[in-house]
């Protein structure tokens, strides 16, 4: 059975970072295309970033502060979060695309200005 368990989400002040893990069982996060997601109140659920091999891909709103990471032996990925801004404020969730989707239960990061 496959689990994705997202940590590290909370309240923050604008400037500040955090750093999102996300632990998979079931599956190894190296035959998967794993990404984060994030959905504020009211709005559609966004890509972030992901990671698909060697390669690591941002959208324009986040590039040059968050940085997506993965620890193969500990089959995690990380989001690194740097200068927040309160319009980052959302339910930040992990994913698994490959041989099926899977989706973690998120984790909430709300940052306040």
């Amino acid at each position: 059975q496959v689990h994705l368990v997202e940590s590290g989400g909370g309240l923050v002040q604008a400037g500040d970072s955090l750093r999102l893990s996300c632990a998979a069982s079931g599956l190894n996060i190296t035959s998967y295309r794993m990404g984060w997601y994030r959905q504020a109140p009211g709005k559609e659920r966004e890509f972030v970033a992901g990671i698909s091999g060697r390669n690591t891909y941002h959208i324009d709103s986040v590039k040059g502060r968050f940085t997506m990471s993965s620890d193969n032996n500990k089959n995690t990925v990380y989001l690194q979060m740097n200068r927040l801004k309160p319009e980052d404020t959302a339910v930040y969730l992990c994913t698994a695309a490959g041989k099926g989707d899977y989706w973690g239960q998120g984790t909430q990061v709300t940052v306040s200005s």
